[in-house]
């Protein structure tokens, strides 16, 4: 029987990939569309290939054309070697032989990658024995091996467990531990950490860093994170409209890229550190100098802080001194209500925050800390059981949903996925039209007017109102959903995870709009997000979350540059810098600053 234990696939440096010539091609329309073109590289035992570009830049298809994983109307020309295997044109039979053992693939999300009728060990399970002649029991002695290699909490438990039950990270691991139960010499990783929180990214890539030492595998890296890019990469190679544009050594790209289209790409990414020139908060002069001499005696720092400290940790200048308030909570905890035998749980607790008029307050944390559930209270979709919520100078504490309505149209929502949030049976005109319409009674020519106008101000074509959601691109749909937000120029504008699933230059762009339009309309915003340089950038203030609890709320250039609390220390320090030096530095540092939590915690 073949040996599956965990080792080195091949000698460091040795070549494992050649791609010569590579072409993809899709029959759409009775035409053939170039996903791919003429793209040539090589990948190296033990190195990290870097494949970066916007959506449709031909990223993920030209690496799954490597095993065959072509849509039926795809077609891959041109040449790839495994070695001294011929990948392009190989029969299904001798690739089902490849997949998995030799070459195998983390997914971008693992719930739609991820079988969810089989438990997770049996999935690990079924990779080895269609691999490798071995029993039930020896194959689940080597799952369970590789569960506790990919650092799965209780995998012992967890081996019988389905994908809905595990987290977003936990889910993660379980497609590494499935891709390197072979100990495949090349890694294609598509994504792998795009729907992830920023703690947890952190360990997913310092876990594929660790593992591709151990195992001197090569990895290609598709992804549009830069911050991820300098974190992983050795070499890049980055493609625009299915073209190669520019490759070369990591610190190359990053320090002196040639092509405008890599310079422009750079020039999209939020850097987390780069606001400290941001205006003082809420607007007051001498807010900042105030702050200054407020942080010199550090008095307002509590003692002995420890990270699962639920006191929320107030800055200096945190609290806006205006009496108006667009939005407040006054130790408020909220609960999603019981549903037949689920009894209800409370999402959020103590919660004190209020947000001045005109103002933007960045709230982060992971998912499930809390973040959406404010925003839901704050919509009056989730009841506050504890304490009391001001939405625009109205206490709502208690309002049912008729009593709830007028109150509503002054506030607007940006939601994650514009694509599942509008109606797709409306065109998108209509879809901004129709909050006007049911809560002004607009309609007609006055209705029309006021949809191009929007249009207009969120940057898009009077021509697109006619268009339905499908065939806008992402940025174009988010674009929309800001639209529809505005369409009653709301008081208060909740932004629910806005930019996390588009491109980095459509974010750059999204964000910008968003910018300008809350300077422009004046309206207020709860921006929920677990991107802290985005956040950094909008915010006059950052209010973090964990576990329920507010945990630590100050203007955003002194959270970013002198966090207190140790959770908000462990999370800017995960986030990934587009440098490759600085994120070696940072990276170092989170490690040295994770060991002496961890033994803190242990000492006590």
């Amino acid at each position: 029987m073949a040996d599956t234990n965990t080792k080195s696939t091949g000698k460091r440096g040795q070549t494992i990939l050649t791609v010569d010539g590579l072409g993809v091609r899709f029959w759409v329309g009775d035409e053939w569309f170039t996903a791919a073109d003429d793209l040539h590289y090589t990948l190296h035992a033990g190195e990290v290939l870097a494949i970066v570009g916007e959506s449709g830049s031909g990223k993920s298809q030209s690496s799954m054309s490597l095993i065959g994983l072509l849509p039926k109307n795809g077609r891959a020309t041109g040449s790839a070697r495994l070695g001294d295997k011929e990948l392009i044109g190989m029969p299904d039979e001798e690739l089902q032989k490849i997949r998995g053992k030799e070459i195998s693939v983390i997914f971008q999300e693992p719930m739609t990658a991820l079988n969810p009728v089989y438990t997770v060990g049996f999935q690990i399970m079924e990779v080895l024995r269609t691999h490798f002649a071995m029993g039930p029991k020896e194959a689940k002695e080597k799952a369970l091996n590789l569960m506790r290699m990919v650092e799965i909490p209780e995998y012992e438990r967890r081996f019988d467990h389905y994908p809905h039950q595990l987290s977003g990270g936990q889910r993660q691991r379980i497609m590494i531990a499935q891709a390197l139960a072979c100990s495949p010499g090349l890694l294609i990783a598509d994504e792998p950490t795009t729907a992830l929180d920023v703690t947890v990214q952190a360990e997913i890539l310092k876990l594929m860093r660790e593992l591709k030492d151990k195992l001197d595998s090569g990895i290609i890296l598709i992804t549009h994170d830069m911050g991820v890019v300098a974190d992983m990469a050795d070499h890049i190679l980055v493609m625009r409209a299915g073209r190669v544009v520019e490759n070369g050594p990591a610190e190359q790209i990053f320090h002196d890229p040639q092509h405008p289209y890599t310079k422009q790409l750079l020039a999209a990414v939020p850097h987390l550190g780069k606001e400290s020139d941001a205006p003082a908060a809420f607007g007051s002069e001498g807010a900042a100098d105030v702050r200054e001499a407020e942080h010199q005696d550090a008095s307002w720092i509590p003692a002995n802080v420890s990270l699962d400290s639920k006191e929320t940790i107030y800055h200096p200048g945190s609290q806006p001194s205006t009496a108006d308030v667009a939005l407040r909570f006054t130790d408020a905890a909220i609960e999603y209500p019981k549903v037949g035998r689920t009894p209800a749980f409370r999402a959020a607790h103590h919660i004190d925050l209020t947000i001045a008029p005109g103002e933007v307050v960045g709230l982060v944390g992971e998912s499930g800390s809390g973040k959406t559930t404010i925003g839901r209270a704050a919509l009056g979709l989730l009841p506050v059981v504890e304490g009391s919520i001001e939405v625009n100078g109205h206490d709502i504490t208690g309002l049912g949903d008729k009593q709830l309505r007028p109150y509503r149209k002054e506030v607007g929502i940006v939601f994650q996925d514009p694509g599942s949030s509008l109606n797709p049976r409306l065109p998108v005109g209509e879809s901004i039209g129709e909050p006007m319409m049911l809560h002004d009674g607009i309609k007609g020519a006055e209705l029309s007017k006021r949809v191009e106008a929007l249009l207009d101000s969120v940057e898009l074509p009077r021509s697109m109102r006619n268009r339905y959601p499908h065939e806008l691109s992402g940025g174009q749909r988010q674009r929309i959903g800001i639209a529809r937000a505005l369409s009653l120029k709301p008081k208060l504008l909740i932004a629910d995870e806005p930019t996390s699933a588009l491109d980095v230059s459509v974010q750059a762009k999204v964000l910008e709009l968003f910018k300008g339009l809350q300077q422009e309309y004046g309206f207020a915003s709860l921006f929920i997000t677990h991107d802290l340089a985005v956040v950094e950038m909008l915010s006059d203030r950052i209010a973090v979350m964990r576990h329920g609890y507010l945990v630590e709320v100050g203007p955003s250039e002194d959270v970013v540059a002198n966090p207190v609390h140790p959770y908000t220390q462990r999370l800017i320090a995960a986030v990934p810098v587009p440098n490759p030096e600085e994120q070696r530095q940072r990276r170092a540092a989170r490690d040295l600053l994770i060991s002496a939590t961890s033994e803190d915690v242990a000492a006590k």
